[in-house]
């Protein structure tokens, strides 16, 4: 026999031993890495959830956050996502008009509340509501409103939707400071950069420093939905089983846990 032949046959049989052990144990094929697009507000939770897929033995899942409309813009521009969760409706419809989502999977996922944050001790929280609304935009003084820009950041539409609702916009307009996402906004906050933010709760509950000076009334602005669904053409095992899990009371129940309101019919 010679050298280069007894070679070949010796890793013959190491492949040969490696299978009759696979079989043996039930070896399962690696899974491919899924991809979640979710929006930034989600960014802790989402990432928390991926990880726990992971650990149930879903491999791997990478999250990718940013403002919905910058994800949904990317995902028409065939960015590699697999899933898309966003901040509101109207940027999955965006998506699914042009035919870029599995309409079947989508599913109303997660809800959330909107706050205006500041600075302790401020007194923006008596001028919030009711006729002496216009008080707020006298109580930030020189200060800036941030929050995050309406024309496309869901946040920020949802914002300006209840500050008309108020009777506020007119006054406040002039003093807002549009963020690129609501982190953006938030980070205003925190820097010192703006005097108050319109943020979600699940924002607050991520800057100890600030406080809550009200609440919006949930009738001021029309219901803040976070959709999910599966990316066209991304339908396979490996997403369809983090999908499920997202959705599921596993991953809804970590979601709640970051202060996210849960649809009861997503859960399954």
């Amino acid at each position: 026999m010679t050298p280069r032949l007894g070679s070949i046959l010796a890793r013959s049989r190491v492949v040969a031993a490696a299978a009759v052990l696979c079989l043996g144990l039930g070896c399962l094929p690696a899974h491919a890495e899924v991809t979640l697009f979710a929006a930034a507000s989600t960014t802790e939770a989402a990432e928390a959830v991926a990880g726990a897929a992971g650990r149930a033995g879903l491999g791997p899942v990478r999250v990718v956050v940013a403002a919905s409309s910058t994800l949904a813009r990317q995902i028409e521009q065939g960015a590699p996502a697999d899933l898309f969760l966003s901040a509101n409706a109207a940027w999955m419809d965006y998506l699914g008009k042009r035919g870029l989502i599995a309409p079947e999977t989508r599913v109303d996922l997660l809800g959330n509340t909107l706050v205006l944050l500041a600075p302790p001790g401020n007194p923006l929280g008596l001028t919030l509501t009711g006729p002496d609304g216009p008080g707020l935009a006298l109580a930030l003084g020189d200060g800036r409103l941030a929050l995050g820009d309406p024309d496309h950041v869901p946040a920020g539409i949802y914002a300006k939707a209840a500050l008309q609702h108020l009777g506020l916009w007119n006054d406040l307009a002039p003093k807002a400071a549009f963020g690129g996402s609501v982190r953006a906004a938030l980070a205003l906050v925190e820097r010192g950069e703006a005097a108050a933010g319109v943020v979600y709760a699940t924002d607050a509950r991520l800057a100890p420093d600030l406080e809550t000076a009200a609440a919006f009334p949930p009738d001021s602005h029309p219901p803040i939905v976070y959709p999910l669904a599966v990316v066209a053409g991304r339908i396979g095992p490996e997403v369809m089983a983090v999908y499920r899990y997202l959705k599921g009371p596993e991953g809804l129940a970590i979601f709640r846990g970051y202060g996210f309101t849960v649809a009861a019919d997503t859960a399954g």
